[in-house]
This record gives C-alpha cells, sequence and structure tokens, in this order.
C-alpha cells in the first residue's frame, strides 16, 4: 500500500470524528483513564493523551476546560459506568439473601475486572477527595446504590431473612472493603505471603468467602 493509499484510508476516519463530537470525547476519557490511571494526577500528561486520541491539546480543553477537568470527568465516568451497571441487575426483584450476594459478587466481578477504577480511586484518595467533593454528579449517582441496599435490607428483615441492623452505608462500605483490598494490594500481598491472589481457585474461594461473610453478618449467624 502507498503512501497516498494510507492517507485516503485515513480520511474517513479523521472526517467522522470531526462530525461526532461525542465519539470524540468518548475516545480522549477512554485513553485519559488509562493515562490518570497509570501515572495520576501529575503525572498524566495532556500532550500524550492528544497523540494517542489523534486529537489537540486545544480540543481537549475546549471539551473539558482543563487537565483537572478532564480528570473530573474521568472520575465521574467511572462512577456512572459501575452504577449504571449496577441498577441494571434489578436487585429488587431478586429475594432479599439473593439480592445481596447478586451485590457482593458484582462487587468483586467488576473491580477485579477493572483494575484502573481502583487505581483512580486510590489517586483520588491520595488528593483527599477534593475533585470528588466538587461533583455534585458522582455524589447524586451514589445515592443510588445506597438506597438499593436500604430497600433490600428492609426486606430482609420484614421478611425475617435478617435479624441485624445494620446502616447501609456500612454494608455497602464493607462490601466494597473486601473487593477493593484483593485488586489494590495484589502485588504487596501477593509479594508478602507468596499468594497470587488472580489464580482462578483463590479467586473463587474469595468471592464465596465474602460472600458468606456478609450474608451470616445480616443473619446474626
Amino acid at each position: 500500500m502507498t503512501l497516498l493509499d494510507e492517507q485516503k484510508k485515513a480520511r474517513p476516519e479523521t472526517r467522522s470524528r470531526k462530525n461526532d463530537p461525542e465519539r470524540t470525547k468518548s475516545d480522549i476519557l477512554a485513553v485519559a483513564t488509562e493515562e490518570f490511571a497509570a501515572h495520576g494526577l501529575s503525572g498524566a500528561r495532556v500532550d500524550e493523551i492528544a497523540l494517542r486520541t489523534k486529537t489537540s491539546k486545544r480540543m481537549i480543553y475546549y471539551y473539558f476546560g482543563s487537565k483537572e477537568g478532564l480528570y473530573l470527568a474521568v472520575l465521574e465516568k467511572a462512577y456512572r459506568d459501575i452504577r449504571a451497571i449496577e441498577s441494571s441487575l434489578h436487585l429488587e426483584d431478586m429475594a432479599p439473601e439473593a439480592a445481596i450476594r447478586r451485590l457482593v459478587e458484582f462487587t468483586f466481578d467488576y473491580q477485579d475486572a477493572n483494575p484502573d477504577f481502583i487505581r483512580l480511586v486510590s489517586i483520588e484518595n491520595i488528593h483527599n477527595a477534593e475533585h470528588v467533593a466538587r461533583s455534585a454528579s458522582i455524589r447524586s449517582l451514589n445515592v443510588s446504590v445506597i438506597e438499593t441496599i436500604r430497600a433490600i435490607l428492609q426486606r430482609g428483615r420484614e421478611q425475617g431473612v435478617f435479624r441485624v441492623e445494620i446502616d447501609p452505608i456500612d454494608l455497602h462500605m464493607l462490601i466494597s472493603a473486601f473487593c477493593f483490598f484483593r485488586v489494590s494490594n495484589r502485588h504487596t500481598f501477593g509479594a508478602i505471603f507468596g499468594r497470587d491472589l488472580s489464580a482462578p481457585e483463590l479467586r473463587a474461594r474469595h468471592k464465596r468467602m465474602i460472600g458468606d461473610a456478609i450474608i451470616r453478618l445480616l443473619k446474626g449467624d
């Protein structure tokens, strides 16, 4: 293929990108997620994001305002993605015990499969959550999972399945902590104890163990 052929082949993609700002923004967010997760807010370079997305710094700043604006948009998308999938689980249609176990399993699987999400949350904690605190969107997004847990717990108590009173935010924290630790501390834990937390048998055991622990807590066993 000649250089002219290659240029002709590339032109439709360029025109398509110019005429599809939503796709362009989506591409920028996808690459920016990887950059911020790998290098943090300070280390990530907008020049690199522009290069990888075949855009320009000027276009990125046009869409997101600044590097911090892009970083906040990445955080908002990260939380929006996990909450959107949670809402599609239809936990309200399940029996209380099954709903809680499904929520645990989903959280476990999602965090295990999305280490960039874990890194972004860890990075934002290094910044004392100053960007999350400014985002009404993230606060609003996370109300849904708490209300879902609250409704499941109430149904469970009404049906006599759950006997322990627990604050839904506390339960959300407990589930998140179990699942988050396996990913955030995977390498140090593995180096210290000689265990590969990504090994299929160990992964399956931990997933079952976390679900069992949460259910036993709620039942008061």
